[in-house]
């Protein structure tokens, strides 16, 4: 769904934009998208890969749910991804910050995690591919409880070079090097 506005509603609109709700939003294309109550299975998805990440030694400070990331599209645009490993560098520069909110300026995150709700696969299999990759992100999972597969994007000379997991496959990741994880036990989380 996007909400309905008399015009495009620029990336400084976007910003200062507060509908006096808690609502969280992503901008496309100049138009607000609303971002739905996650299912019960996407949330114990992230829940789970939270954790797993933890347990793997990534501290918390770089660890973000729901963090917002500004992307090129046509214009401007900010997207919401269900879990966010920051880098180092990234982490030092978001100390102090008031939102939680990674600019144009900004390093890009180290790995990004979508978890597919339903009708929303053109979005995360296509559009949020595009735009991280512009954005430099090393990584990009796109984990998938319809099709029940998790695909690993890696970031190579601008592009995602795809690998998909399904069942008991391991997952491999470039980005934080050998997990004992399987496609199984990510979509089950």
């Amino acid at each position: 769904m996007i909400v309905a506005t008399a015009k495009k509603m620029t990336f400084e609109e976007f910003l200062s934009y507060d509908d006096g709700t808690d609502n969280l939003y992503e901008l496309e294309n100049g138009a607000l998208i609303p971002m739905p109550s996650e299912s019960d299975i996407n949330q114990r998805i992230a829940i789970f890969l939270l954790i797993y990440f933890s347990q793997l030694g990534i501290p918390s400070y770089q660890l973000r749910m729901k963090v917002e990331i500004a992307v090129n599209s046509r214009q401007v645009g900010v997207r919401v991804p269900d879990l966010t490993v920051f880098s180092e560098e990234l982490a030092k520069v978001m100390q102090g910050a008031t939102r939680s909110l990674i600019l144009m300026n900004m390093p890009p995150p180290l790995l990004v995690v979508e978890v597919v709700s339903p009708n929303q696969e053109n979005r995360d299999y296509r559009y949020k591919r595009s735009e991280y990759a512009a954005r430099g992100i090393t990584e990009y999972w796109i984990v998938d409880p319809i099709a029940q597969k998790v695909t690993v994007l890696e970031w190579v000379e601008g592009f995602y070079d795809p690998r998909v997991y399904e069942g008991q496959n391991a997952i491999v990741s470039p980005a934080l090097g050998n997990l004992e994880l399987t496609a199984a036990q990510v979509l089950i989380g």
